[in-house]
């Protein structure tokens, strides 16, 4: 059904999952090391994360750099 002012609605847009699996493919990972990569997550990102989850370090990184507020905070 259309709306007032012509547009569809969300509702009318919808789907199958059938017909969108048709176009939308999930990659399939080829060796193992694609797996544990997935899992587990290197040191460095670790560390990024860290700093991104803690508003102070996320700032200063904008400002002078990932490694000196890293080491202002953590290190």
């Amino acid at each position: 059904p259309k709306e007032p002012s012509g547009s569809l609605s969300a509702d009318s847009i919808k789907i199958k999952k059938e017909v969108a699996n048709a176009f939308v493919k999930r990659k399939k990972r080829d060796s193992p090391y694609e797996w544990y990569l997935e899992y587990y997550k290197s040191p460095m990102e670790q560390m990024h994360e860290r700093c991104e989850n803690y508003p102070p370090c996320d700032y200063l990184s904008d400002q002078v750099g990932f490694a000196l507020a890293y080491n202002r905070f953590f290190g």
